[in-house]
């Protein structure tokens, strides 16, 4: 599998989080009888917020995976920060429930940021290597 197509692979994934965190929202929304806003529904507002935070940060590490394929990273590097990131995404939305620890929403952030930021630093790198 060549780094674009690992790119692609996780970009995949990525968008399929999303959809289905999108309709956890829906399900909510429908089960609380509430079409906008959270009416003060604590659920409610957990499963928007878990939405809500990775349409946030997803799109960012969807443009970085596909640049640093672009740019020579390797396969092995783009599944790394790919999976580590979606795992973060995944992980996250649990600690937002109010019935459950809140140890996850760190350990989701935290798989978030470290991918995004190392990203970052790849980026840096191969941008100033090449100019």
């Amino acid at each position: 599998m060549s780094a674009l197509q690992a790119a692609g692979l996780w970009t995949a994934l990525l968008i399929l989080l999303l959809v289905v965190l999108s309709i956890r929202v829906m399900l909510r929304r429908r089960g609380a009888r509430i079409s906008l806003g959270d009416g003060k529904a604590g659920e409610l507002a957990a499963v928007s917020r878990g939405f809500g935070n990775a349409a946030e940060y997803t799109p960012l590490m969807i443009g970085a995976l596909i640049l640093l394929a672009q740019l020579g990273a390797s396969p092995f590097e783009i599944h790394l920060l790919g999976g580590s990131f979606l795992a973060g995404r995944v992980i996250h939305p649990l600690g937002l429930d109010p019935n459950r620890a809140r140890l996850a929403r760190v350990i989701g952030m935290t798989l978030t940021w470290v991918p995004l930021v190392t990203a970052v630093a790849m980026l840096l790198i191969a941008v100033f290597a090449l100019g």
